[in-house]
């Protein structure tokens, strides 16, 4: 029987007006300790968020996703908080905060290939 590992993961969100609290779904990050693995994976549904928030600037909304991205891979590109070790990167990432892009609280699993996870989560909350 393969080995199961530990691991977390959040869902990324765009939260298009903080106040009303209202989501959608654009995001999954997994961090595996035990592999050394903290990756995320995003898509945007522009005209879902477009008939939600007309004026949502989906630029700006993509550059902070793709900033998650860099701190998830651990090189400078990622930052002061890109080169911080694997698990703060993750906690960082997962901190509440009040801004348009934000994560779920975290969740447990069990895993044997935290790739093939992160792909089911992502398939399963995001599209």
């Amino acid at each position: 029987m393969p080995a199961m590992h530990l691991f977390e993961y959040a869902v990324l969100r765009v939260v298009p007006r903080v106040e009303r609290e209202e989501f959608l779904n654009v995001g999954v990050i997994v961090y595996c300790r035990s592999l050394g693995f903290l990756e995320t994976r995003f898509a945007l549904p522009e005209a879902r968020l477009l008939a939600v928030a007309p004026d949502l600037d989906l630029a700006e909304i993509t550059a902070r996703l793709q900033a998650f991205e860099r701190i998830c891979q651990g090189k400078a590109t990622g930052g002061t908080i890109g080169q911080l070790p694997i698990a703060e990167r993750f906690r960082w990432l997962t901190a509440t905060r009040s801004t348009v892009v934000q994560s779920s609280a975290v969740h447990p699993g069990r895993c044997v290939d935290a790739g093939a996870t992160l792909a089911r989560l992502f398939a399963d909350l995001v599209l």
